[in-house]
């Protein structure tokens, strides 16, 4: 068994409102950003697991993601593999 460590984003659906983005969006304007055209607002989480694969480690990652760490209605997710830290189980 090896420690992989993930990286999975969480961002709100296309076309979703959001309002995070939106408030980030104007303000990056007020402040003269004016080639800002769209900001959207989500969560990264860096998981270390242990795992039998990187595949196992994955799936056990978007199994996560569909039970609690992203909402399947108004948020999409991705999950990526870091690096195997080298530790043995």
């Amino acid at each position: 068994m090896s420690r992989l460590r993930l990286e999975i984003r969480v961002v709100p659906r296309p076309g979703l409102l959001d309002p995070e983005g939106k408030a980030i969006q104007s303000g990056l304007q007020s402040l003269n950003y004016s080639d800002i055209h769209d900001v959207r607002v989500g969560k990264l989480l860096l998981i270390e697991l242990d795992a039998d694969s990187p595949q196992d480690a994955i799936d056990h990652a978007t199994s996560m993601c569909q039970r609690l760490l992203a909402n399947p209605v108004t948020e999409d997710f991705e999950i990526k593999l870091l690096e195997d830290s080298g530790n043995s189980g």
